[in-house]
């Protein structure tokens, strides 16, 4: 009888936890973005990492100081320091000041709203809508 509470109480903590992840998960990081076009589409930067990064959720994206990234927006108004940019089929955002400029690519910056569906986490090919 015991090990039937243990293990309902395990699994009701493990789904405060989950539903806790899943509202972090979800949030709006800023109301605006900085893009190279309207739809966010073109890249407007390389840069290149110069430290490790692990972000705090699947928003976010990863990685090991000299790796290179894409850059297609950075959040503005809010969170500045939050850009968003891709290392081969990973997608995330990430600090700014952990990565150095290598190349820019746009002349000049649109500010445009965000969308929900910019604070999606992205697993393998998948939308995760919590």
């Amino acid at each position: 009888m015991s090990g039937i509470l243990d293990q309902r109480i395990l699994l009701f903590l493990f789904s405060v936890i989950s539903f806790s992840a899943s509202v972090q998960s979800t949030k709006v990081l800023s109301e605006w973005k900085k893009c190279g076009d309207p739809e966010c589409e073109k890249a407007m930067s390389r840069v290149q990492a110069t430290t490790d990064y692990l972000g705090p959720d699947c928003r976010y994206l990863n990685f090991k100081t000299g790796e290179e990234i894409m850059v297609y927006s950075k959040l503005s108004r809010e969170n500045e320091n939050l850009w968003a940019g891709s290392k081969g089929k990973h997608f995330g955002y990430f600090p700014s000041d952990a990565v150095m400029v290598e190349e820019v690519l746009i002349g000049e910056e649109v500010e445009v709203l965000t969308k929900e569906t910019d604070f999606l986490c992205l697993h393998e090919d998948k939308y995760t809508f919590e």
